[in-house]
């Protein structure tokens, strides 16, 4: 696949994102629920190997296919990295699979209800770096938490910002203002967030279009009208710490929108498994959130 290519599978291929990104702080959680407790690492470096072993694992797959699957984002260690012998984002595109980085260096102290996203003064590099590997695109996460309009201006503004400079390395970005799915104003915090993406898409110069990763929204069609702006290559939806028989049905509500599922992706796998086993939970995962991105309900 050619970038070109890439973009044509972004803009409109049956199937969803696969978020294989956790880092720092999130990836004990996560092998955890692989089965894999703290007791098995003894440094950073040991952890990050097998997080990374649990990745290659799900990237070489029989099940993990272009054919569902149509992304993946991964971590800046994980596209180092390699799988059955190859480079992460060659394997990846290999399979039919367009793969992004993912940039954000995890996020300040809370402020106006809202989490910024940290500096990032080497992303320059990272940038050139991750498209010479082949990468797509990236994606960059910032948290509401509350409906403050002036502190969801400064998140979207950002994300902005970043993505600007995504653009200029002829990169993809996926820009992510989560909210989160247990603030007491959520419904609020959509309303203000659609406002404020809107704005900025419509500053877009002519030509430039972003991907958009948002929280799956109170009220189903909260984001129709994103799904359908010129400027956005897709919409796509996090799981949110929702389980994935309910982030499922909550996704094939809202028409337009695919998965870019983490934690719902990968809730059944397990370490011990026969390799026979982890095909099958993955396959039966991934048939699951492909329903639910490519079939809605009413």
């Amino acid at each position: 696949m050619n970038t070109a290519d890439m973009t044509a599978k972004m803009a409109a291929g049956n199937g969803f994102i696969a978020a294989l990104d956790q880092s720092g702080g999130s990836t004990p959680k996560a092998l955890a629920g692989y089965g894999v407790g703290e007791d098995a690492w003894t440094n950073e470096a040991e952890m990050f190997d097998l997080i990374h072993a649990m990745r290659e694992r799900i990237i070489t797959s029989p099940a993990f296919d272009g054919s569902k699957v149509i992304g993946a984002i991964l971590f800046e260690r994980t596209m180092d990295g390699t799988a059955g012998g190859k480079p992460v984002p060659a394997a990846l595109i290999e399979k039919g699979i367009v793969p992004f980085i993912k940039i954000d260096k995890g996020l300040e102290a809370e402020e106006n209800g809202v989490q910024l996203m940290k500096p990032m003064p080497e992303l320059d590099a990272l940038l050139s770096r991750s498209k010479a590997l082949g990468v797509y695109g990236t994606k960059e996460r910032s948290v509401i938490n509350s409906a403050n309009r002036d502190g969801i201006a400064a998140v979207v503004k950002q994300q902005f910002e970043v993505g600007q400079q995504v653009l200029s390395h002829g990169m993809m970005p996926i820009i992510e203002p989560e909210v989160n799915i247990k603030s007491e104003t959520r419904a609020e915090c959509d309303a203000i967030l659609l406002d404020e993406i809107l704005k900025n898409l419509d500053a877009l110069p002519e030509g430039q279009q972003v991907m958009l990763k948002l929280s799956l929204p109170v009220v189903a069609g909260t984001f129709d009208p994103l799904v359908a702006h010129p400027r956005v290559l897709r919409v796509v939806a996090l799981s949110g710490g929702y389980k994935r028989p309910e982030a499922c049905v909550e996704l094939a509500r809202n028409k337009g929108i695919i998965a870019s599922f983490s934690r719902a992706l990968l809730e059944d796998l397990r370490f011990d498994m026969s390799d026979g086993e982890f095909d099958a939970a993955l396959g039966a995962a991934i048939d699951e959130i492909y329903k639910a991105s490519t079939v809605k309900t009413s």
